[in-house]
């Protein structure tokens, strides 16, 4: 079963890279449940094996591709944001380490998988996936866009995707650049 958690995480992870043309140093938030991903009612159940497998899938594909990975905790720490050091601005970072059940399983399998582990208030990712109704938008840069990914399902987790996109401005006769889109 965790195999396969992790396949179709994996599997996730590829196709929101392809579909939302994501770069080198681009950012993704992640937010996972994985009471979920198991058939439970959110936060009712948190599982830090299934949590870890979901991370290693997605982990294994953005890591390759020079793209970092956000982790979204759970209400209890605000939907605080777990990612490496590197990318956290000094006067942003907030002293707390999620666990299982206080920040949630995937943070904390994120906070373990990370080198140099970090939690901020928020972040401004590039694109993310919903595992499990998590609501990730607000650590989504302006102008958010739903992502029609084939992965509709992480376990028994509904699985949304999303990208951004940069601002219109102009009018209706306005002329827009694809490659930005």
């Amino acid at each position: 079963m965790l195999e396969q958690i992790k396949n179709e995480a994996k599997t996730a992870a590829e196709q929101l890279c392809e579909g939302a043309h994501l770069q080198k140093g681009s950012i993704v938030v992640i937010g996972c449940s994985s009471s979920e991903v198991e058939g439970c009612k959110i936060g009712s159940n948190s599982n830090p094996e299934v949590a870890k497998a979901i991370f290693n899938g997605i982990y294994e594909v953005l890591h390759s591709k020079g793209i970092y990975l956000a982790a979204q905790c759970c209400e209890h720490l605000n939907r605080a944001i777990i990612v490496e050091r590197e990318i956290a601005a000094d006067d942003a970072i907030v002293n707390v380490i999620p666990q299982p059940k206080a920040g949630g399983s995937f943070a904390t399998a994120a906070y373990n998988g990370f080198k140099d582990p970090v939690a901020v208030e928020e972040i401004k990712a590039d694109a993310g996936l919903d595992i499990g109704g998590t609501l990730i938008g607000m650590h989504l840069k302006k102008v958010a866009v739903p992502l029609r990914i084939e992965t509709k399902h992480i376990g028994e987790a509904i699985v949304l995707a999303a990208r951004t996109r940069r601002k219109f401005v102009g009018g209706q006769r306005a002329v827009y650049d694809e490659k930005l889109l």
